[in-house]
């Protein structure tokens, strides 16, 4: 038989029933063929081997103990549908081979000659179904290949139309654009969002697909959409796919992302240009030598240290010609590989001398063994030392507490480290906005002579960088535009201001002096000098503040010892009964307890105009007998001065102008440092000059001055609440009548422009809305006196009470206080005033307590052009009892109500006014009238004949 070994040899057929040709078959295989062939006859052994043993074909008769080979099938198919499976039956039928096709049957065999197709046709056929099998599995295979090729995530995959159009597309190469790719499949692939926008085409991408298309491999490097924000660098490659006959079916295009690894190459390429410039320019030297210190290679950059050529290096020998011999230890350098930092120094081309740090390291380059990179440190070297000495600076600083100490410390410090002679400082006086040399070193006077002051307006170079706060470095001062003095030698040149103290010059004769370093030391000195000089600053204003605080500490002592003293004070004023007990109530407390050391009350002898004392306290020593207190102005002792002003006098130092005031001669012999004198008056009248002496400077600072100010104040209240209560108990007085020509007097002022005259007989009345006065009208129309009134400032309401004729009774309003109010509060009477438009007359009873000076120099100090006219004294002892009881029964309303209806006639015969029209005056009603008047009548009576316990006869006696 021309059987294939390379399809049956190999295999594993299970061949499933018990009738003769599938004995037969299997015998066949097994005699001819390499097949592994097993061989069951149930459904249920078929299915143990189908579960456990790897086969490649299954043929099945269709008759089976107790079931069929259809059965089997069904069974098989539930678990793959790969497995060929062959049906034979000897009877067999259209009913069956549907059925087997149903089932999912590989192939149907009816066996109706057993001998002769067991050996050929189930051969050839099992034959076919496995090549069959094997090619689709092959297929799947490849097909799986293909799925995971096109589905790797790190290459983008587009599959094309024999046209060039979008076919597929993989998900990687879904991710790179923001396009629904299903809207774009069938268009041409060189148009599409992946290399393109708003359909322009790609050349490159075209080119290498139209050559896929004619069956060629093509190439192409792209960037896809070069126009967004991140560009990413693809390389394409096209192959067209054929099938068996070699015509083109599709076109496969891979994309590789390489945009890092160009980034790496042109970040390489980039690199090895910076690696040859840095090597060209950097201060570091590479040096490579052999063994015996012969050059292999020298870095082009090694005239930045030692100033010669790679060349010139090379001829001036080896290694140890350069850097000196015994640089290293070579056993030490073979035992570490490396030694790094070893300092040495060398000379350059120019024979100046440089410090270095020397790394060695064996290395294996070319020719050479041993690398030395070289780093130039005499600049750091230059700035540790100067370090060094900026923190010795910086130390002494701290002991300085001057910005004198400091600015010469700056100088001192300079050459050490700056390594310059020439420097000064100037500091800053902000009073005169002048900027003045505080220190400066011999070889700056050398080089720029004597240094001026300097005005802080920014013209020339110390003030200009002052005033702007700006640094300036100068390789040679003679270019500046500001240079003041165009003599100096001073070349090299730096102005640093020091914060809002001052400037720092330093310098040289020498152009081109300052380097970075310099500069930044010289900045570094400038910044720990005006730290310095804060610190002096700061504890200066600190030191103050504590002298002020403890300044302000004593005063607040003193304050309050002084509010203690006016505190006990204020309690002995409440509870004196005399002027004498308040005098000397005074003095003694303000001297009590070393509060101060003296204290007097003095009071004006208007006929000696002198101040002549009435009560005293503490350390006298004579010192009132050794002084006259003649009252004036100036130049004369404090209480002098006082009296003659009427203003605080307060003298802080006794001792200022010694010589210039007899007094305080007088003074300082008994310890009297400071004076503080005290005018004692209340409601515009003196009563007298209270004078306080001080052991020590200062005692008396602007609050205690205020303080005792007050204190005055209310000793001249309780002084006049003396004279008032004595006013009171007293039953002798002195009538006074006087006359004045002075319109500012508010009846003088009605008279004269109602062309009348006025009389006021008492009655007047004080409420918050201000005075009310009852004011008879003598000869005139009350209507003209009434409008004339109304229309004067002076008056904010006027009433008509009664009319009688060319008479009447107004009650008018007062803006300011009536004169009988203040005559009160001096324990005076206003008794009458009469005004026609040519003369005014006043008469004030004066009771014996009160000095009649006293209310003549008031009434003086009110009116102009008064004359004193009259002066007598009348007994009132009874009707001064009667009317003072009387007045303290009645309440300010009923006092209002009698007032009102007494000036309006109203207890005349006849009446010149009813009740009713006096009610409605007083706006209210009758009957409140009666009850008001009945209740003052009952007060009235009740006084005069039950407390006062008066016979009918006395009575009379006080009547008449």
């Amino acid at each position: 038989m021309g059987l294939s070994p390379s399809v049956l040899d190999g295999s594993s057929v299970l061949l499933v029933g018990a009738v003769e040709w599938v004995k037969q078959f299997a015998e066949t295989l097994e005699t001819w063929t390499d097949a592994t062939v097993y061989i069951t006859e149930t459904e249920a052994e078929a299915l143990d081997v189908f579960r456990t043993e790897p086969l490649d074909c299954l043929i099945s008769a269709y008759s089976l103990d107790g079931n069929t080979g259809v059965d089997l099938l069904r069974e098989i198919r539930t678990e793959t549908t790969t497995l060929p499976v062959l049906l034979g039956t000897a009877a067999g039928s259209e009913a069956i081979a549907s059925e087997a096709i149903e089932a999912g049957v590989t192939d149907y065999i009816a066996v109706t000659d057993p001998a002769k197709q067991v050996t050929d046709e189930l051969v050839e056929r099992t034959e076919r179904a496995i090549r069959s099998a094997q090619r689709s599995a092959t297929q799947r295979e490849r097909a799986r290949q293909f799925d995971a090729i096109f589905n790797d995530s790190r290459t983008a995959t587009w599959v094309l139309n024999t046209d060039g159009s979008l076919v597929r597309v993989n998900r990687t190469a879904r991710e790179m654009i923001d396009e629904n790719v299903d809207t774009i499949v069938g268009e041409p692939f060189w148009t599409l969002p992946w290399w393109s926008q708003l359909g322009a085409a790609n050349a490159d991408v075209q080119q290498i697909v139209e050559k896929a298309l004619d069956g060629t491999f093509g190439k192409a490097v792209v960037s896809q959409l070069p126009h967004v924000d991140d560009p990413r660098v693809i390389d394409l490659s096209v192959r067209p796919v054929e099938n068996e006959r070699g015509e083109l079916v599709s076109v496969v295009v891979e994309g590789v992302d390489i945009t890092e690894r160009v980034d790496l190459e042109r970040n390489l390429r980039q690199s090895e240009e910076l690696h040859r410039v840095t090597l060209n320019n950097m201060t570091d030297t590479v040096l490579i030598t052999d063994e015996a210190g012969e050059y292999t290679y020298v870095c082009p950059n090694v005239h930045f240290i030692f100033g010669y050529t790679a060349e010139e290096i090379r001829e001036l020998g080896t290694i140890n010609d350069l850097l000196g011999e015994d640089l290293f230890d070579r056993e030490e350098l073979a035992e570490d590989s490396v030694l790094k930092n070893i300092e040495t120094t060398a000379t350059d081309k120019a024979g100046r001398e440089h410090t270095l740090l020397v790394n060695v390291r064996e290395v294996s380059i070319q020719d050479g063994t041993l690398l030395f990179s070289c780093r130039d440190i005499t600049k750091r070297k230059q700035r540790e030392e100067a370090l060094a000495t900026l923190h010795e600076t910086a130390r002494d600083f701290l002991y300085a507490e001057t910005h004198q100490e400091i600015a010469q410390h700056i100088v001192d410090d300079t050459p050490g480290v700056l390594n310059l002679d020439a420097s000064a400082v100037y500091l800053f006086d902000a009073d005169a906005n002048d900027l003045r040399p505080a220190a400066h070193s011999v070889t700056m006077t050398e080089l720029n002579g004597p240094l001026p002051t300097v005005h802080a307006d920014g013209e020339t170079l110390p003030s200009y960088s002052f005033v702007e706060d700006k640094v300036l470095f100068f390789d040679d001062v003679h270019d500046a535009d500001r240079l003041g003095n165009h003599a100096t030698d001073l070349r090299s040149a730096t102005y640093i201001p020091l914060g809002h103290h001052g400037v720092f010059i330093a310098g040289s004769n020498q152009i081109g002096t300052f380097d970075d370093v310099t500069e930044e030391l010289a900045d570094l000195l400038a910044a720990t000098a005006e730290a310095a000089l804060d610190r002096v600053t700061r504890e200066s204003r600190l030191r103050e503040q504590d002298r002020t605080l403890q300044a302000q500490n004593e005063q607040l002592t003193a304050l309050n010892r002084i509010n203690e003293t006016i505190r006990e004070i204020d309690q002995a004023l409440v509870q004196a009964e005399t002027r004498e007990e308040i005098d000397h109530t005074v003095c003694e407390l303000l001297t009590a307890d070393d509060r101060f050391r003296f204290a007097w009350i003095g009071t004006v002898d208007p006929t000696t105009d002198t101040l002549e004392p009435r009560a005293w306290a503490g350390t006298e020593q004579g010192y009132l007998d050794s002084q006259t207190f003649a009252v004036q102005a100036s130049g004369a002792e404090p209480a002098s001065q006082t009296a003659a002003t009427g203003d605080v006098t307060m003298v802080t130092n006794v001792a200022a102008g010694l010589r210039d005031e007899a007094w305080r001669k007088d003074a300082l012999s008994r310890d009297y440092l400071s004076v503080l004198s005290i005018p004692l008056v209340y409601n515009d009248l003196t009563h007298g000059v209270l004078t306080v002496y001080a052991p020590t400077q200062d005692a008396f600072n602007k609050t205690a001055k205020a303080v005792l100010a007050e204190l005055g104040e209310t000793i001249a209240s309780a002084l006049s609440a003396i004279e008032r209560k004595n006013a009171l108990l007293t039953t002798s007085i002195t009538r006074v009548e006087f006359t004045i020509d002075d319109p500012t007097f508010v009846l003088s002022r009605l008279a004269q422009n109602a062309g009348c005259t006025l009389s006021y007989q008492g009655g007047v009345q004080q409420s918050t809305e201000g005075s009310y006065v009852f004011v008879t009208v003598d000869d005139g129309a009350i209507n003209d006196v009434a409008d004339a009134a109304s229309q004067m400032v002076g008056i904010d309401e006027v009433q008509q009470i009664s009319t009688d004729g060319e008479g009447g009774v107004l009650r008018l309003r007062l803006t300011q206080p009536f004169l009988a109010l203040e005559l009160a509060d001096h324990g005076a009477v206003f008794r009458e005033a009469t005004a026609n438009p040519t003369m005014t007359s006043l008469v004030i009873d004066v009771p014996d307590s009160i000095d009649v000076r006293t209310i003549t120099q008031l009434v003086r100090e009110t009116f102009a052009d008064i004359e004193l006219r009259a002066k007598q004294t009348l007994d009132q002892s009874i009707e001064h009892d009667l009317y003072s009881k009387f007045l303290e029964e009645l309440t300010e309303r009923q006092l209002e109500v009698i007032q009102t209806a007494y000036y309006s006639g109203y207890f005349e015969s006849p009446r010149r006014s009813t009740g009713e029209e006096v009610a409605e005056t007083l706006e209210i009603s009758p009957p409140a009238f009666y009850k008001h008047a009945r209740t003052v009548q009952r007060k009235l009576f009740t006084t005069l004949f039950e407390e006062n316990n008066l016979s009918i006869a006395g009575a009379v006696r006080f009547n008449n």
